[in-house]
């Protein structure tokens, strides 16, 4: 019932879920899948959630009195916030170190029994689940052509206001 599903049909399932078992204070998802490759399951499942999402966190520093301190990645470095929970996360690989479990681990493991759940566990709406609600399909991802050089303008708020504008009217 689930599968074919693209990101609006991926995120009315998750969230329905996430609904049936109660919630969640904070919910971790990865920066993108690799079938779609479009990087809008996190936000589009917070918004569904109705929770606050940040994206690209790349370490969390901290946590207490229902809110996180993480490092979100940024292009020319990292971004240090302060989130109030309930709240959804995508992060990015650098989050973690691989490591491999322990013996103990993996017997616990073995003896874990996970529930799956339908669609109607969950009360998702059989037109808004898998291919049948998916009303996108993608056709090909590929990375874009750079579109050439870009400029870091810096220095008070003012002066920066001031340049932003000279090179506006140079494009426009």
């Amino acid at each position: 019932a689930f599968a074919g599903a693209d990101t609006w049909a991926t995120t009315h399932t998750l969230a329905q879920a996430i609904k049936k078992v109660g919630g969640a204070d904070l919910v971790l998802c990865g920066k993108q899948a690799i079938d779609g490759d479009t990087a809008q399951v996190g936000p589009g499942l917070a918004e569904r959630l109705n929770i606050p999402y940040v994206t690209c966190i790349r370490k969390v520093l901290g946590s207490g009195n229902g809110v996180i301190s993480v490092e979100r990645l940024m292009d020319d470095g990292y971004d240090t916030l302060e989130v109030k929970l309930p709240a959804l996360f995508t992060v990015v690989k650098e989050i973690n170190e691989p490591r491999l479990p322990s013996l103990k681990g993996k017997m616990k493991a073995k003896k874990l029994q996970i529930t799956p759940l339908s669609a109607a566990d969950i009360d998702a709406d059989p037109d808004q689940i898998g291919l049948k609600g998916s009303p996108t399909q993608v056709v090909r991802v590929f990375s874009p052509q750079p579109r050439g050089e870009r400029t870091i303008i810096s220095g008070p708020v003012e002066e920066q206001v001031e340049q932003l504008v000279i090179e506006l009217a140079k494009i426009l």
